[in-house]
C-alpha cells in the first residue's frame, strides 16, 4: 500500500480545495507520484550566506555539485534572489525554531517547522520561503496559511512580535524567470474561527478519504524503489 504522509502546514494550505473529494484526489496523486527532490539545499545556502558569511561563489559551487541537472538549475535560479535580498544584513542572532504541531481535526496533527528566525536592531524577523516555481499559495489558501501560522506563533510569547514575511520566489508565467515578491503577513486577511474550522474540517475529510482510497490499492512493484530513491534528500512533504 502506498503511504499517505501527513502534509506540512504549507502543503495543507496549498492543496486545500472546496470539495473533500478533490482534496483526496490531489493527495492520492501526490502519494503515488511524489516530487523527487528537496529545497533543503537552499535553506542551507541561506544559513551559509546570512549567518556563516560564506562567500557567494562558494555557495554556488556547493549547489553545482548536485548531480541532477534539472534540480541543480532550478536551485541555482533562486540563489541570486536570495543573495540580493539578504545583502547587507548582519543578524544580531539567528536560531532554528523547533517543530510544532497544529490540530486539524479527527486526530490529524499537521507539523509546522519554521525555517529560521533572526533579529536585527531589536526587530525579530520570521521569513517564510516559498520556492515553488508556479502556483504559490494565494487568495483564501494564503489567508488559511497565515491564520494557522499566526495561531502557532501566538503560542510562543517570544515570537509574538516577530515580523512575519512570505518570500515568494515563483515565476509569473511558465516561461518567465523567477522573481522575488515579499508578502507582509500583516496585509493578508485573516480567517475568523468559523471559516478556519470549516476549511480544516474539509481538509481533514479529504485526507482520510485519500487514506481510505490508498488502502484499497495493492503495493506496486516500484514502490520500494520510490521510497529509497534518494535517502539523502528529505521528503518534499
Amino acid at each position: 500500500m502506498t503511504e499517505l504522509r501527513v502534509p506540512s502546514l504549507q502543503h495543507l494550505a496549498r492543496n486545500w480545495r472546496y470539495d473533500p473529494a478533490v482534496i483526496a484526489k490531489v493527495l492520492v496523486k501526490l502519494a503515488i507520484d511524489p516530487p523527487r527532490f528537496s529545497y533543503n539545499p537552499l535553506y542551507l545556502a541561506i544559513r551559509d550566506l546570512l549567518v556563516l558569511g560564506v562567500p557567494y561563489d562558494q555557495v554556488v559551487e556547493g549547489i553545482k555539485r548536485i548531480k541532477r541537472e534539472k534540480v541543480r538549475n532550478n536551485l541555482l535560479s533562486v540563489l541570486p534572489l536570495i543573495r540580493d535580498h539578504f545583502a547587507g544584513i548582519t543578524p544580531d542572532f539567528f536560531q532554528i525554531v523547533g517543530r510544532r504541531y497544529y490540530p486539524v481535526g479527527r486526530g490529524l496533527m499537521i507539523p509546522f517547522e519554521a525555517p529560521m528566525i533572526y533579529g536585527v536592531g531589536g526587530q525579530l524577523y520570521f521569513p517564510w520561503f516559498s520556492f515553488w516555481r508556479r502556483n504559490p499559495i494565494a487568495k483564501e489558501r494564503l489567508s488559511l496559511f497565515v491564520t494557522l501560522v499566526e495561531d502557532v506563533l501566538l503560542q510562543d510569547p517570544d515570537l509574538e512580535s516577530a515580523r512575519f514575511e512570505i518570500l515568494d520566489f515563483s515565476c509569473s508565467s511558465s516561461k518567465g524567470a523567477r522573481t522575488l515578491k515579499i508578502v507582509d503577513a500583516r496585509d493578508v486577511p485573516r480567517l475568523d474561527d468559523i471559516a478556519k474550522r470549516a476549511m480544516l474540517e474539509i481538509f481533514a475529510e479529504g485526507y482520510f478519504l485519500a487514506q481510505a482510497e490508498l488502502a484499497k490499492q495493492p503495493k506496486s512493484s516500484g514502490e520500494d524503489e520510490r521510497d529509497s530513491s534518494d535517502p539523502s534528500q528529505p521528503s518534499f512533504w
